[in-house]
């Protein structure tokens, strides 16, 4: 497996699943939603509060690749790395089945910053990925 600066481990539950009995492809896009808003508080922010100060991220693009499906009550590590492109942060996000640590989803994510109603050139995404080797939140590694 390769290195992340993040991981977040969870498990599936029931009403994720469709009617085959596999996680419904939306589900995915959840995980890694959670698993990037985690990885936020691990640096010390919170979306909510990012908000209040006039600060919002919004995902410009997703694209996602399904390998492999989950079952209800499988467990799973969503893994995060993160770098700058412009005025983009962009994620690459794999989901891997546990314990197998087979590969079950890929995707990359582009957000961007608007601050106070206009769109950033991205210095904020600089300071936060400074913070990477100083996270005081919990993260499995």
């Amino acid at each position: 497996m390769k290195m992340y600066v993040y991981q977040h481990e969870d498990k599936v539950r029931d009403y994720e699943c469709d009617l085959q009995g596999v996680v419904n492809n939306a589900n995915y896009l959840h995980y890694m939603e959670h698993t990037r808003h985690e990885f936020l508080l691990s640096l010390g922010e919170n979306f909510s509060d990012l908000h209040d100060r006039g600060m919002d991220l919004f995902v410009a693009r997703i694209e996602i690749q399904l390998k492999h499906s989950l079952r209800s009550g499988d467990r799973y590590l969503s893994c995060l790395n993160a770098r700058k492109d412009g005025v983009k942060l962009v994620m690459s996000q794999d989901i891997y089945k546990l314990p197998e640590m087979e590969i079950v989803s890929r995707g990359t994510v582009d957000c961007v910053l608007v601050e106070n109603g206009r769109l950033s050139r991205g210095e904020y995404f600089d300071e936060l990925l400074s913070r990477i080797g100083n996270r005081t939140g919990k993260e499995h590694e």
